[in-house]
This record gives structure tokens, sequence and C-alpha cells, in this order.
């Protein structure tokens, strides 16, 4: 890799020996490199055998608080951390209720917030898709055709945004970024 080739804190690489990973630091002749398994790892700034995925370019000074940033997107997106989705207030402790049409039919009832960590936990199976399908072999095309059910299934899922406490948290649609 040439002198004008740094990569810059937030890149993202795989390592044949150490899997994916994310340059948190540049040194004068290494890499500072956390991997999802192994942890942080000095690589040589030589270092040719390992794939970029995502370079970005080097800027002189970083501060600590975009180093951060960036790992956590990055963690995020590789579901190595699990982000804390809260349940709006007015719900806690409350309870869902299915009621069948039918009155000599029992209905059904269980925690809201149970019903809630199903929900987010969708959405994590949802985002870990997507990554697969995002790093498969399948086509260009195979791959937009299975985005567009996917987002059609957040699309689906925005009748549960109620139940967030936190706008951010919400389901996105098709339009979603």
């Amino acid at each position: 890799m040439s002198e004008t080739n740094i990569l810059g804190v937030g890149s993202r690489v795989n390592h044949p020996a150490y899997g994916d990973g994310v340059v948190i630091g540049v040194d004068v002749a290494a890499y500072s490199v956390v991997f999802m398994t192994y942890g942080k790892k000095l690589v040589g700034k030589e270092y040719e055998g390992w794939e970029i995925i995502d370079a970005v370019a080097n800027e002189e000074e970083v501060s600590f608080d975009a180093a951060e940033k960036a790992l956590v997107r990055i963690l995020r997106s590789y579901n190595a951390i699990q982000e804390v989705v809260e349940l709006g207030d007015k719900w806690d402790g409350g309870t869902l209720v299915l009621k069948p049409r039918d009155s000599e039919l029992k209905s059904k009832e269980m925690p809201i917030d149970t019903f809630f960590h199903k929900i987010v936990m969708v959405r994590v199976r949802l985002r870990v898709m997507e990554q697969r399908i995002n790093s498969s072999k399948l086509t260009d095309e195979e791959k937009v055709n299975l985005q567009q059910y996917i987002s059609r299934i957040y699309g689906s899922l925005t009748s549960f945004n109620v139940l967030f406490k936190y706008k951010d948290d919400h389901f996105k649609g098709e339009g979603r970024s």
C-alpha cells in the first residue's frame, strides 16, 4: 500500500487470520485494528494480505469521539453489540390482550414488555439477514430483490412503532435510511 493510500480510522478490513475488523488508530508504521473475535491488534502498514472492505480517508487528527462513533457504527452493523431499545413509558407494566370475537374462546394475555422484546428480536434477525444477503455470492439483481422484501417487512412492522420510547428506534419502510 503506497503512502498516499493510507487507511483512516473507521476503515473496515477482513484479515485472513483475524477476520473482520475496523481501524481505530494509525501509527507511523502500523494500524491499530479491532477484530470482532481477536480484539485489538497492530497490523503493519505494508501488510497486503487483507481485504479492504471500506476504506476511509486518513485525516491528520481524529478525535476519540469520532473513532468511538465509527467503531460503534461498524460493530452495530456486524451485530457485535446489542443496542438497548426501550419500551415507551406508558406501556411499562402493561399487558397485551388478544380477545377472540367468539366469547366461548379464551383470551390470550402476555406482558407487553415480553411482546416488545420479541418485536425487537425480529428486527435484529432482519438486520442479520440483510448482512448475510449483502455479503453473499448472490447476483446484484438477486440481492436487490431480497432487499425489497426486507424493506416491505420493515414497512409492515411500522404498526408496532407506538411501543417504542424513542422515535429513532422506529421501524422504517421502503424509504428508510
